[in-house]
């Protein structure tokens, strides 16, 4: 059906108008429609059940009705995706006659309208619910479920079940949205220890809600890989997914209960129309934040500025360089809905053009925007106006989610307030642009070497970074060749971690070797005890080295302690343009389109220095490389050799990669240390208690020993700024790192 252009705002007031008052209806009316399993419970009372049990120690029953009250929820979700669909015609007929409808017969026919689509959904949400279920929840119970809170309480329960599979899943899916929570932290690390629990334990059960941020994260890999055709396949469907997700999220909005004006404290508010008007500009609103909260990852406060423009400016760059020059034409245009000045954007569209080698005027008729992209900015637009005026006429709040939002959708009035918040936040951009990249960490480059024959080969300065060293002549070439005989004989495939075999590249292939894993084979006689023990004591002179060197605070505790190594699959190397490991930040995912560096999992956040002790040289690339915050800006490159040692302080201002082992094989020690006693390495305190218990002693340095003066800082060592910028290029994130 096609509407008057002259009237679209119209029509998207009145669908407001009516989508609210058909809610309120039905919220109101109730019904005696159930489905043939019965009427769906409200989930806030069984959530409340829940609980109670949960304190009463009902272990089955605190997990049932938690469960049930979970699925709930879902199945509501789902339900009122589907009223929606099969009831969006209900009253078609009448809208049909709008136009030609005038005086008190036009509001009848509106009116006729919003009863048909009211019955509609009174009876297909109230087949398959309680008249309880159609209430409103309260504030409280939706910020429970935001934040994940059932699983909190079922991480309890299931561990007092025994069920420590389903414990482990409740305890991550908390986590994701709770990152900061670090009693769940601690309880994750200690299922991962537990005997019968597996890596299938720990997935997301809300990632369904959530899977645009998963693809958006398989795009950016796909870039970092270079493989630009799979890159613009995952960015047109992340680009597809969030606008599923966003419009689920709209249809969350339509859908809820709604309570009147004076329900919810509004007051002077009595006629129908102002009424009306109240209830159509808080459903408007509603549809607006779906924006914001669809650019919002689980656990983060704030959302990913231009979320979608920004996933459309990677998809056509991906499609580009993968000569689907069409899509990119297409998907650039669709990009310039949202800014269609952009000089950037309007000079790649001609380069395109120019490339493709057609004229202008037969693209811009063959290459149109996507029709789902043209649909989405039209329809935020005609919202956007409604409520800019009812926040100049009618009093009205509004929060607008978007940059991109053009000037003459502002009143006149409110322009000027308008212009002066967005050169605020302009010029604050650029102050932050400004702003020198500091380091917090407590270490402070510059102390003493105390080992005879070991030299600093390039400093901070030389390295154009803050807290990063190479030291050379750590090992002798003998000792070299001892641990690279142990890796021959005892490395195991996989990366230390989870047995992934190749864990950054299918290219490669990865091998490493614990402490405590050659204690135990040195034990069973498999491999010297020499050997073993020469890998435990090279740990040791190197925390002594750059305990030293960095001036560390009291107490430096070995955190992993891993011998790994890359080698290059013959064969399997001609037009390989990926990297060893893609370039990260040890403690934190690192986001170079903002700058800032998420400290929450799966990054290692209690690690706070880092270091790699190389023990060979004959093998091509896997040369270390320092970047800025954007991951591709160079600062500093190490070449591996026997006996170099390169360290640097774990937090943001470090981050780094490796580029491709093409022939060969790479090894290393690779060691990480933190200033917390809580994440100690208590696997290399079980290799030392298996070593103490045959008599053996190790030498060891003191962990928690005298203060150190810390006066002399390094003149490039102070504090970063996490902040963030508004756009950027590409994106990689942390995981389980491997120097």
């Amino acid at each position: 059906m096609a509407l008057d252009a002259n009237h679209f705002a119209v029509y998207v007031a009145m669908q407001s108008i009516i989508l609210s008052f058909s809610t309120l209806i039905l919220t109101a009316s109730g019904s005696s429609f159930t489905s043939s399993m019965g009427p769906l419970l409200p989930y806030d009372l069984l959530y409340y059940s829940g609980v109670r049990a949960y304190f009463q120690e009902d272990w089955d029953k605190a997990a049932e009705l938690l469960e049930k009250s979970i699925a709930n929820k879902e199945s509501m979700r789902r339900l009122r995706r589907k009223c929606h669909e099969d009831c969006f015609d209900a009253g078609t007929d009448m809208l049909a006659k709008l136009d030609s409808e005038g005086g008190s017969l036009w509001d009848l026919q509106a009116l006729e309208w919003v009863q048909q689509r009211a019955e509609c959904l009174r009876f297909c949400v109230g087949r398959s619910v309680s008249p309880a279920g159609l209430l409103p929840v309260s504030i409280d119970i939706d910020y429970e479920f935001s934040t994940r809170n059932p699983y909190n309480f079922l991480q309890v329960i299931y561990y007092k079940l025994e069920k420590l599979q389903k414990a482990a899943s409740a305890a991550h899916t908390f986590f994701v949205a709770n990152p900061s929570h670090l009693e769940m932290r601690n309880n994750i690390e200690k299922y991962r220890r537990m005997k019968g629990v597996t890596e299938a334990a720990f997935q997301d059960r809300e990632q369904h809600k959530e899977m645009h941020w998963a693809l958006y994260d398989s795009a950016l890999l796909s870039e970092a890989s270079f493989d630009w055709p799979l890159a613009a396949r995952k960015w047109r469907e992340s680009v597809n997914e969030t606008l599923r997700q966003t419009e689920d999220c709209r249809v969350h909005c339509q859908m809820s209960p709604q309570s009147l004006p004076e329900d919810r404290g509004v007051d002077g508010v009595d006629g129908v129309f102002e009424k009306a008007a109240v209830l159509s500009l808080s459903l408007l609103s509603c549809l607006q934040s779906c924006v914001t909260q669809v650019a919002t990852r689980p656990g983060r406060i704030s959302a990913q500025e231009d979320f979608l423009p920004t996933q459309l400016e990677h998809q056509h760059i991906a499609q580009f360089k993968a000569d689907d020059l069409a899509g990119a034409i297409q998907t650039l245009r669709s990009l310039l809905l949202f800014y269609p000045s952009d000089t950037d954007s309007l000079g790649n569209l001609q380069f395109y053009y120019e490339t493709l080698g057609e004229d202008k005027e037969s693209q811009d008729k063959d290459k149109q925007p996507a029709q789902e992209i043209a649909n989405y900015v039209n329809r935020s637009l005609q919202e956007k106006k409604l409520l800019y005026f009812g926040k100049e006429n009618l009093g009205s709040d509004f929060i607008d989610p978007d940059l991109w939002t053009p000037e003459d959708v502002i009143p006149e009035s409110l322009r000027e307030s308008w212009r002066a918040e967005k050169e605020k936040l302009n010029k604050k951009v650029k102050e932050e642009e400004k702003e020198e990249e500091m380091d917090d960490s407590g270490f402070y480059a510059g102390g003493p070497v105390p080992q005879v024959g070991v030299t600093i080969t390039m400093d901070d300065v030389a390295m154009n970074g803050t807290n990063r060293v190479v030291l050379d002549g750590v090992m002798t070439s003998k000792e070299c060749d001892t641990l690279l005989q142990l890796a021959t004989a005892a490395a195991s495939a996989g990366d230390g971690y989870r047995g992934r075999r190749s864990p950054h590249t299918p290219h490669e292939k990865f091998e490493g070797l614990t402490v405590l894993k050659a204690a135990k084979l040195a034990q069973d006689g498999m491999v010297n005890q020499s050997d073993a023990r020469l890998l435990h004591e090279l740990g040791e002179r190197v925390r002594t080295l750059l305990d030293s060197y960095f001036r560390s605070p009291p107490g430096l505790f070995f955190s992993f302690t891993h011998l790994v190594c890359r080698t290059a699959i013959t064969g399997d190397q001609e037009g390989r343009l990926d990297l060893s490991h893609p370039v990260h930040v040890d403690n934190c995912l690192l986001e170079p389109e903002t700058g800032h560096c998420w400290r929450e999992a799966p990054a290692f956040t209690h690690r706070d220095l880092s270091a790699v002790l190389y023990l060979n040289d004959n093998f091509d690339g896997g040369d270390l490389f320092f970047t800025t915050r954007d991951a591709k800006t160079v600062q500093a490159r190490v070449r591996p050799g026997c006996g170099r040692l390169v360290g640097f302080s774990s937090g943001p201002v470090n981050p780094h990669g490796v580029t491709a082992v093409t022939t060969g094989r790479r090894c290393a020690l690779a060691l990480w240390f933190t200033k917390e006693k809580l994440h100690r390495d208590v696997e290399r305190e079980e290799a030392e208690a298996l070593w103490a218990a045959d008599g053996q002693g190790v030498a060891k340095a003191t962990e928690e020993g005298e203060a150190k003066g810390t006066s002399g800082r390094s003149g490039r060592s102070q504090t970063q700024g996490d902040k963030e910028k508004s756009r950027g290029r590409g994106r990689v994130t942390g995981g389980k790192d491997e120097l």
